[in-house]
């Protein structure tokens, strides 16, 4: 890019954990930044699954450039050893970093498309040297134009759940019945959601840490509203791993998780129907019936939650040059290091601006977002991203390439985090390892060559 470009904003798209770390480093680094939320609170994704607790301790949720930065203001650290609520993660800490960043934050801002100036994405001639133009629609009605010298999305994924139908597109029915179907986990706690499910019959699809809570969440339920029952749609079978490493996980609250799941089956408030690929919900009678791809049909449910994952929104970066991979939707140089069809995800390779880059200088997807559909994530890692990407940008790269980042080697598959929102299935494979004798920590040092 041209240095003439030097002068403008990096614009960060997300007001989110990554997106807000991202803005701590760019800032103490002395890069202009922008961060566009469309929201209008921080952490907007995050308050929607406030009532979820998270995997990660209060010491794995905290960047260091966040906490340098909120430091002057009185902000207090809460315990580190204490596992917040995503509810606690907004206000105690991401609303928080928002305001230490002032106007750099921008509320009910939807980025809709991102291009270079002047050039659709087939122009060559001049390319590298322009700016990026973005086009913005504000909350009320107005649209915007912003100029950036490059682009951080962490926008996430939490906008775009993955369907109920098992080969990724929704199943036939699916559009059809959106008023009895939720792609989220039950808040029980709602007296509105806890009368939707209470003595109804509820057909869980996934086989992820979001599926262990709502099957948790609903054998509560029956325990107060008799006639609460869930019918579990697993597109596998159950096995040793189904349920995650239990008491050898080395992130014990998600091993607690799948306990109470296995709890929930085993106590009969949960009836598994596995190798269940869902093609269709009919309606029957004044319930709804899954059809699978075989033929078979489920007992008939008075309400449906899908929890198959999530998926990255690429729509409005249609006029860049992405380079993602074909299967995940992860940068391409990322990708072989989380594909959870080649490796077991008890291991995070350490990662930064290199894995990050794309065939478009200056365009960078970061936090749950880079991950495309793989479907474990940790804060730790996204944090450890936009430090590397922040000293890139600020012509930084011996930071850049070096890798600060110690992780702990769970042993385990499942929703470790999604930003530790546990919200992913694991891959239909099963690919999962098993657990380690002891979990161990892993301090990652100068980024190793991978095979």
């Amino acid at each position: 890019m041209s240095s003439e470009n030097t002068g403008l904003p990096v614009l960060v798209i997300g007001a989110g954990p990554a997106g807000l770390a991202a803005a701590a480093h760019l800032t103490e680094r002395g890069l202009d930044v922008v961060v566009a939320e469309a929201g209008p609170t921080a952490a907007t994704a995050v308050r929607a699954w406030g009532h979820v607790r998270l995997f990660s301790t209060w010491s794995e949720l905290v960047d260091r450039a966040a906490a340098r930065l909120l430091a002057p203001t009185g902000w207090t650290t809460p315990d580190p050893a204490a596992y917040p609520t995503g509810a606690d993660w907004a206000e105690r800490y991401l609303q928080p970093l928002a305001d230490a960043l002032g106007d750099r934050v921008r509320y009910g801002t939807t980025v809709t498309g991102v291009a270079r100036a002047g050039r659709d994405r087939v122009v060559d001639s001049g390319r590298a040297e322009q700016p990026f133009t973005v086009h913005l629609q504000l909350a009320d009605g107005r649209q915007e134009r912003l100029t950036a010298r490059a682009v951080v999305d962490a926008s996430g994924t939490w906008s775009t759940p993955s369907p109920a139908g098992a080969d990724g597109l929704p199943a036939l029915g699916e559009h059809a019945h959106t008023a009895r179907i939720s792609y989220r986990v039950p808040d029980l706690d709602d007296p509105a959601q806890q009368a939707r499910y209470a003595g109804k019959r509820t057909a869980v699809i996934g086989s992820g840490a979001s599926a262990f809570t709502a099957l948790a969440l609903l054998a509560d339920l029956a325990v107060e509203a008799p006639g609460t029952h869930a019918t579990w749609i697993l597109r596998r079978g159950i096995g040793a791993d189904t349920y995650g490493g239990g008491e050898a996980d080395g992130l014990p609250a998600r091993g607690a998780l799948g306990l109470r799941a296995k709890a929930a089956v085993d106590h009969g408030h949960a009836t598994a129907l596995t190798g269940f690929r869902t093609a269709a919900i009919e309606p029957d009678g004044d319930r709804l019936t899954l059809v699978s791809e075989d033929g078979r049909r489920s007992e008939p449910v008075d309400e449906v939650v899908v929890l198959t994952g999530l998926r990255p929104d690429l729509s409005f970066l249609s006029e860049l040059r992405l380079g993602l991979d074909d299967r995940l939707q992860a940068p391409t140089a990322l990708a072989p290091l989380i594909d959870p069809n080649q490796h077991s995800c008890g291991t995070v390779y350490p990662h930064g601006a290199a894995e990050l880059t794309h065939p478009e200088e200056g365009v960078f997807l970061v936090g749950q977002k880079s991950y495309g559909r793989a479907p474990t994530f940790l804060a730790l890692t996204g944090y450890e991203q936009v430090r590397s990407v922040a000293a890139h940008l600020a012509g930084d790269h011996e930071a850049a390439a070096r890798v600060e980042l110690t992780l702990p080697e769970t042993g385990v598959c499942g929703g470790a985090g999604v930003f530790d929102q546990p919200e992913a299935e694991q891959a239909a494979t099963g690919g999962c390892c098993s657990a380690p004798a002891a979990p161990r920590l892993v301090t990652f040092g100068t980024a190793p060559t991978h095979p």
